[in-house]
């Protein structure tokens, strides 16, 4: 099992930036591929990014390439999410995942989820 727990998100002006955190426990960090994904209301979770257990491959949604970036820290266990310019249509829940393997970017690959955190970008 793998736990994961988003933190970060906020309520931000548009052109503003947030950075999200997806704290991970309870097997070995860098075996699992991390994504990003969000859902606005009434809408289906999409992808945003994704990272390889290495960190040494990234992949990105369109709308948010360029603006975005994943990371991650295989020692404190941690991917984030470094969000700028961002723009009142980046409103929904934010929700990190793992996959065991390399880099996934369809959500049906990944096993395990956190609870979301919700990023909210007024006009």
């Amino acid at each position: 099992q793998v736990q994961l727990a988003e933190s970060g998100g906020g309520l931000v002006q548009a052109g503003g930036s947030l950075r999200l955190s997806c704290a991970a426990s309870g097997r070995t960090f860098s075996n699992y591929a991390m994504g990003w994904f969000r859902q606005a209301p009434g809408k289906e979770r999409e992808f945003v990014a994704a990272i390889s257990g290495n960190g040494g491959s990234t992949n990105y949604a369109d709308s948010v390439k360029g603006r975005f970036t994943i990371s991650r820290d295989n020692v404190k266990n941690t991917v984030y999410l470094q969000m700028n310019s961002l723009k009142p249509e980046d409103t929904a829940i934010y929700y990190c995942a793992a996959g065991y393997g390399s880099l996934f970017i369809r959500r049906t690959r990944y096993d395990y989820w956190g609870p979301g955190t919700q990023v909210t970008v007024s006009s």
